[in-house]
């Protein structure tokens, strides 16, 4: 997964407001543990992932976070013996001694697993949707050389990745099995340090380095569009709610030694409040250029 420029209001926005953001959403999850919350959080982030055009991208980060979510679950359902409502009795096992399966620990380890989800995702979406570029330009006044390294770095990542597929792509063709994984890694990190050296060379040819401070367009700031100002607004809205609900307490769950999870009037209104929050942003696409 790698960005790419699409017309959509969260790319026109600026990296840093993209960062506040996802930020924002990936806060939420921490900060809520009643399910309903958290389903409002994934609501919330796909939606985006919708809005943002980068749902492909998207449902590949699920796939990817789905078995971790699962894992989390299957994990707690061993571990964690607390709870009242005994589902399954699985006796004296190894490592884990004498094990009860409760619906107590089912359902909280249910709960973590989808909080995992949730991360995966938020950081699918900042991969996919904020500008890599922008993001380490914000370091310049810090070392313009090390955001021009950490930039080369990220860059080279799916870069391999291309050089691996067509790697892959070629050797099918040829008779005989299909080379392995590792193969393929082997045969398209070898050439790591030669392009890593091409790319110095082209580098200090430009003059990179060569300047003690970097150049004035550095310094040119970009006014703030109606996007950053709309993003910005969304981030501070979706922080204000998570941390209102549960500093009031309006979303309790409790899963030990009984399940326990009111939803009264203030908290479905924070569950609903969420998505509407993330997602009315998208709802302005003027002045989105690609």
């Amino acid at each position: 997964m790698s960005y790419r420029r699409r017309a959509s209001p969260l790319h026109a926005a600026r990296a840093g407001v993209g960062c506040a953001y996802c930020a924002a959403l990936a806060l939420a999850t921490l900060l809520l543990s009643s399910p309903v919350a958290l389903g409002a959080v994934v609501v919330a982030i796909v939606g985006a992932a919708v809005g943002a055009g980068v749902a492909h991208e998207m449902r590949r980060a699920a796939l990817l976070a789905l078995p971790l979510g699962l894992l989390v679950m299957g994990v707690n359902m061993l571990v964690a013996q607390g709870g009242l409502t005994v589902i399954a009795r699985l006796g004296d096992l190894p490592v884990f001694g004498q094990t009860d399966i409760t619906l107590e620990a089912t359902v909280y380890g249910a709960v973590l697993g989808l909080r995992a989800i949730a991360l995966v995702l938020c950081g699918a979406l900042y991969t996919a949707a904020v500008d890599p570029d922008e993001v380490l330009a914000l370091f310049r006044r810090f070392s313009f050389h090390s955001a021009l390294t950490a930039t080369l770095a990220t860059r080279m990542v799916p870069v391999l990745a291309r050089d691996a597929r067509r790697l892959a792509e070629a050797q099918r063709c040829r008779p005989g099995p299909p080379p392995s994984r590792a193969r393929l890694m082997r045969a398209a990190t070898s050439g790591v340090l030669d392009r890593a050296l091409d790319v110095a060379a082209a580098l200090e040819v430009r003059g990179y380095g060569a300047a003690r401070r970097p150049s004035e367009a550095w310094r040119v700031r970009r006014p703030w569009s109606r996007h950053d100002l709309a993003f910005g607004a969304a981030a501070l809205a979706i922080v204000g709610l998570a941390v209102a609900a549960r500093v009031a307490n309006l979303l309790p769950f409790q899963a030990d030694p009984s399940l326990r999870a009111p939803v009264g009037v203030g908290g479905a209104a924070v569950a609903a409040a969420l998505p509407v929050c993330a997602l009315l942003p998208f709802a302005d696409r003027r002045g989105i250029k690609w």
